[in-house]
């Protein structure tokens, strides 16, 4: 792998995950030199933000849209979207859509560049300013504490960048400096375990120096930076990947333990200084600024008001909507029916999630009823309508005016208190069981059933009593909680299941409207999917990198 480059320009755009606030300006003056830097204090805070500006944003993923269409959990209207090259398992080493591997090494390299350059932080800031006077003290004093908390930022930034890695490539190249011309790039792919290892290691050596919560905190203007919260849910995060089947072929119930520990620490800090805790509303808790105001809340992506997300998911019936990302019947009908099923509405009596989160026939949306029947405003047979007999409505703005080009505010969730609990749950089920809560005060069944009765949701307790059946329960729950969230691939592939599930053809609907009025559904196969398990569980390292180190990167097995 060749690592080799210069200063980089940083630009905040769509996909890195664009930012209004003035403290994530990331653009860095590239007449800098090594002297300058160092005697510079302006610079020093913009290498500290430039980290930032590789986080990318769940919206525009994948086809400047969400991955739910690379999964089962959705497909893409357009018969020309990068998706297609995952669901027909014709991507390669040379055409990967999510080909990200350049941009997270970016990363790595800003915060590894912030982080060497503010080894002397207080000598820099010192330098040529007034630190004499009562605000000039004040003002240093500041910027002293600032930089420490960003100093940790940034390692904690970096690992997150290893951890986006390992769960794509498994192992790879482990860099933890800037490298010159004079340094050798062609580095070896590490094994997995010792990229967890460095996450886990950089999060216990750095995660009590961030700030434990911006909001409440003297510099509450700083929101939006990493936190303490974060640090400690990206350990929980990484050990519970190591601990999963893909990477634990053994079922070595150890893992499960740490990763029980980790997520247990994180609960315990949440209820403490992180103030984390359940929102009352999950429709609203995704939409404009809520998903950064909310407890719930650990991470989110700040972007600048567009209207972007409606414009590429509204029905294509709803004047300036595209369709884009349409749910799929495999997903529909995993919602748990709440009451006795409708034989003429499909949809009723079921989990509140479902209407909470996607638009179904002859649902009221955006002021009107959809009707995806023949001759209907929504009919299937319509130039780029959905293909599924669905369309999203988790994270859309109802109403948005297209047509004026209304914009709101979108922030994408990185990490919330939901999938905290759930992964507790999960990791304690697997280390000691359901019921057994090995003295942490909170059982698996406890913590998945408190996600599960959250206001507006009140779904019914989990009662499966074995750990096999507590783990389908788990598996169930993350589906229906985290949808389109992200989190579904990657849980796939983790849990060693993607073979089954994403080769299973992706199904829809076919709405026809008797002549009472009402509906009637026929269940029908959209696409077939492939998924080759013999190499699909990594994704091929892009064939540039290996082609640059001369062999040294060696390609992940089947590619």
């Amino acid at each position: 792998m060749n690592l080799r480059s210069g200063i980089i320009i940083i630009i905040i755009s769509v996909l890195a995950g664009a930012c209004s606030k003035d403290f994530l300006n990331t653009k860095i003056d590239t007449s800098q030199t090594d002297s300058t830097i160092n005697s510079n204090y302006n610079t020093l805070f913009s290498l500290a933000n430039a980290p930032y500006a590789h986080l990318r944003n769940g919206f525009y993923t994948l086809d400047m849209n969400l991955f739910a269409a690379a999964t089962d959990e959705a497909e893409q209207t357009s018969p020309l979207s990068s998706a297609i090259l995952f669901n027909q398992g014709s991507w390669n080493a040379s055409s990967n859509p999510d080909n990200f591997y350049s941009l997270y090494y970016e990363g790595i390299r800003a915060a590894s560049k912030f982080i060497e350059h503010s080894v002397n932080y207080k000598t820099i800031l010192g330098a040529n300013r007034d630190t004499i006077s009562a605000a000039g003290k004040v003002s240093f004093k500041n910027d002293v504490q600032n930089i420490a908390w960003f100093r940790g930022e940034a390692h904690i930034l970096r690992a997150w960048y290893y951890f986006e890695l390992s769960k794509r490539y498994g192992g790879v190249p482990l860099v933890t400096k800037v490298l010159s011309t004079s340094d050798n790039t062609d580095i070896p792919a590490s094994p997995y375990d010792s990229i967890i290892s460095f996450i886990v290691k950089e999060v216990d050596l750095y995660a009590d120096s961030l700030q434990a919560n911006w909001k409440t905190s003297s510099f509450a203007n700083y929101d939006g930076r990493f936190t303490k919260g974060v640090a400690l849910a990206l350990k929980a995060r990484a050990l519970v990947f190591a601990a999963s089947p893909l990477h634990n072929p053994t079922a070595d119930v150890t893992r499960w333990q740490k990763a029980a520990e980790a997520v247990n620490n994180l609960v315990v800090f949440a209820k403490g200084a992180g103030n984390y805790s359940l929102a009352t509303d999950y429709v609203n808790y995704f939409l404009q600024n809520n998903s950064v105001t909310s407890n719930e809340t650990i991470y989110a992506i700040r972007a600048q008001a567009s209207n972007a997300p409606e414009v590429f998911n509204y029905p294509i019936g709803t004047s300036g909507g595209q369709s884009g990302v349409t749910p799929s019947q495999n997903l529909v009908e995993a919602y748990e029916y709440t009451g006795t099923p409708d034989p003429q509405n499909p949809y009723a009596n079921r989990d509140p999630r479902l209407a909470y989160s996607i638009v179904t026939n002859n649902s009221t949306w955006n002021g009107r009823t959809i009707d995806e029947s023949a001759g209907g405003t929504d009919d299937m047979a319509n130039l780029n309508s959905s293909r599924t007999g669905y369309y999203l409505k988790k994270f859309l703005n109802s109403n948005l005016n297209l047509v004026q080009n209304q914009t709101v505010v979108h922030h994408w969730v990185m990490i919330r208190y939901a999938e905290v609990l759930l992964e507790y749950a999960e990791a304690m089920n697997e280390a000691y069981g359901p019921d057994n809560d090995n003295g942490y005060g909170m059982t698996a069944r406890a913590a998945i059933n408190m996600v599960r009765a959250r206001t507006g949701v009140a779904m019914p307790a989990v009662t499966a009593a074995g750990q096999e059946d507590f783990r389908a329960a788990v598996k169930h729950e993350r589906r229906i909680e985290l949808a389109f969230e992200d989190y579904r691939y990657w849980d796939l592939l983790r849990w060693k299941d993607a073979a089954t599930a994403l080769n299973t053809p992706l199904k829809g609907v076919r709405v026809t409207k008797t002549g009472t009025g009402s509906f009637t559904y026929e269940v029908f196969n959209v696409e077939n999917r492939v998924f080759d398990a013999t190499k699909m569980y990594y994704y091929p390292f892009p064939q540039s990198e290996i082609s640059k180190s001369g062999g040294i990167l060696k390609q992940n097995p089947g590619w």
